[in-house]
């Protein structure tokens, strides 16, 4: 068992979307339910946070400030600097209770991207999971009640997904010309004293690292589904996890404060804050994302 840092003390509601941009040189991510967009530079460990307008659930950094952006209501560039803002698409407008989650760039620069049920009854399977690559946003597949887990695999022929209430990650077979994935078949299932699979990132040896929303924890599994490394972290609601810093070998981690009572907020005072553990593994650059036109 190895114990994550504190990187950044911070309350967010729901930290997710981590990545590192290496043209700011910085770790980027949202709090969605804050509507907040965040920076932490590694070398100053200094953090910064913007307000934005709408909950902001995933996005890929175009450098300079901009960004594709998953908004609750759809996809959007994004110019945090000035906040303009291009709608791409409005996204799911015939279900109300369905917003964007989690997303990632492929390795040829597509951004995929799920979506979830939020409804008062609990998530049902309304959401879908979509491929965006400077065209008309697509449906890859639906039935999803809270999308989450999206990476790829070194090569970018294994797509991974998580319907996260389900507690197992699927793995796929993608395509990387047409950007489709195929064959679903079990990763691994997580077992009942575990937490929830949340956001993951696959490192340069090809092993999923995945973060679990009430378990306290990331998770290391090798290209067999096993269990290989664990991170412990002080606080039980882990959101996602991302390489980053100059050599990307440095994983952060986001977390939550959502749905915690005062004695669980007390019994974990570091909920909500950014944590690192130095030295993890070799991460990934992500390819920019790439209009394909």
């Amino acid at each position: 068992m190895i114990n994550a840092e504190l990187a950044h003390r911070c309350e967010n509601d729901l930290g997710e979307g981590i990545i590192w941009s290496s043209a700011e040189n910085a770790i980027l991510w949202t709090d969605i339910l804050g509507k907040q967009f965040w920076r932490f530079d590694p070398l100053t460990r200094k953090a910064a946070a913007q307000s934005l307008s709408e909950r902001l659930c995933c996005f890929a950094s175009l450098g300079e400030g901009r960004l594709i952006a998953g908004f609750a209501s759809g996809l959007a560039r994004y110019d945090l600097k000035s906040g303009q803002r291009e709608v791409i698409a409005a996204l799911e407008s015939d279900q109300p209770t369905t917003r964007l989650n989690d997303g990632k760039l492929d390795r040829q620069g597509r951004l995929v991207f799920g979506t979830m049920d939020e409804g008062p009854e609990g998530p049902k399977p309304l959401g879908h999971v979509w491929s965006y690559d400077g065209q008309t946003p697509r449906i890859l597949f639906g039935d999803v009640k809270i999308s989450n887990s999206i990476c790829f695999s070194p090569d970018g022929r294994l797509m991974y997904f998580a319907d996260t209430p389900a507690r197992r990650i699927d793995v796929f077979d993608y395509d990387i010309d047409t950007g489709t994935p195929s064959n679903r078949r079990v990763f691994v299932e997580l077992k009942n004293d575990a937490g929830y699979p949340d956001g993951s990132t696959v490192d340069a040896q090809g092993y999923l690292w995945n973060a679990e929303w009430d378990g306290g924890r990331v998770v290391r599994y090798d290209p067999n589904g096993r269990i290989d490394r664990v991170i412990s972290l002080p606080v039980p609601n882990v959101t996602c996890c991302a390489f980053g810093g100059p050599t990307l070998s440095d994983l952060y981690i986001t977390t939550a404060r959502v749905g915690l009572s005062a004695e669980a907020l007390a019994a974990a005072p570091l909920s909500g804050s950014l944590f690192v553990v130095p030295n993890a593994a070799q991460g990934l650059a992500d390819t920019p994302f790439k209009s394909i036109r």
